[in-house]
């Protein structure tokens, strides 16, 4: 892979080890966080540099990528006199690796293309341990010449990148992705107080139905902390639930019927209001342990 100049802008649990693998794969990296802390501790890991604004962070890179919390931090740090477009020269390239809504992709892609800028919504799939162990997946949106340039470098922290269609197209892969794990995350929980009302070895359980149609990688990664009451890690009920938002949104929007996320993100809700909003998504067995008879 040839190297590059990017700017990595977002180190939260996702953007601090994403931005690393470009660094160890040997591109040139300046990083942005608002709190510079965090760039701080980027910079005593890895080789690279950091900014004090984005618009600084992107000056001269071939690449920039986000990744933040929601469409308004994406807007606070691409929008304005210090953020990226007022920084990125023509013909650079704007990957936002935020779940955020189909929308503001469609938007950022405009206000770019408006400035001679390509842009890319690349939203990623496989939480911390896959942005650490540089195995995320990632759904694209936008045009096949731009992501054929971005791949190679996306590559660096993903184990599959694929273009979904045009801009949006990432962001609507996304939504499909967290409605399927609220459903699975649900059915697993059921089934696992269903065995431990039964009376039966709940490990023992998991280890005979993983090898069947039941399957799932929330199973095999979730389904031990699950019986083992432990939620204090992995992908917070609090961002799950601003995901399906978007998701309930869009379907508002396009008309599709999604009455199992509806549901569980009003479980979800109850979750947050006992003060598991930082717990792991997996915690819905918890409401079923609490309310049983």
């Amino acid at each position: 892979m040839s190297k590059i100049s990017a700017a990595f802008l977002g180190l939260g649990v996702m953007g601090f080890p994403m931005a690393g693998h470009l660094s160890l794969a040997g591109h040139a990296v300046t990083v942005y966080n608002r709190t510079a802390a965090k760039a701080n501790g980027w910079i005593a890991e890895y080789d690279g540099d950091m900014a004090d604004t984005p618009r600084e962070a992107v000056r001269e890179v071939d690449i920039a990528c986000l990744c933040l919390g929601n469409d308004d931090d994406v807007r606070g740090v691409v929008y304005g006199d210090e953020g990226v477009l007022a920084g990125l020269a023509p013909g650079g390239v704007l990957i936002d690796h935020t779940t955020a809504s189909a929308g503001l992709a469609r938007e950022l892609a405009d206000r770019a293309a408006a400035q001679g800028v390509h842009f890319l919504d690349a939203p990623v799939s496989g939480g911390q341990i896959g942005a650490e162990n540089g195995t995320l997946t990632i759904m694209v949106g936008g045009d096949a010449e731009v992501f054929a340039r971005a791949e190679p470098v996306l590559s660096a922290y993903a184990r599959a990148v694929t273009l979904m269609g045009p801009a949006g197209a990432g962001q609507l892969t996304k939504m499909v992705n967290q409605i399927c794990i609220a459903g699975l995350l649900q059915g697993l929980s059921e089934g696992l107080g269903f065995a431990e009302r039964a009376g039966l070895d709940a490990n023992r359980v998991v280890e005979v139905i993983s090898k069947g149609a039941a399957q799932s990688w929330q199973m095999e990664n979730r389904s031990r902390g699950m019986l083992e009451d432990r939620f204090e890690f992995g992908f917070a009920v609090d961002w799950m639930r601003k995901d399906l938002a978007i998701c309930l949104e869009e379907a508002r929007r396009n008309g599709a019927r999604l009455p199992v996320a509806a549901l569980v993100d009003q479980f979800y809700a109850e979750i947050q209001a006992r003060g598991g909003g930082r717990w792991d998504t997996s915690s819905l067995i918890r409401l079923l342990r609490d309310d049983g008879p």
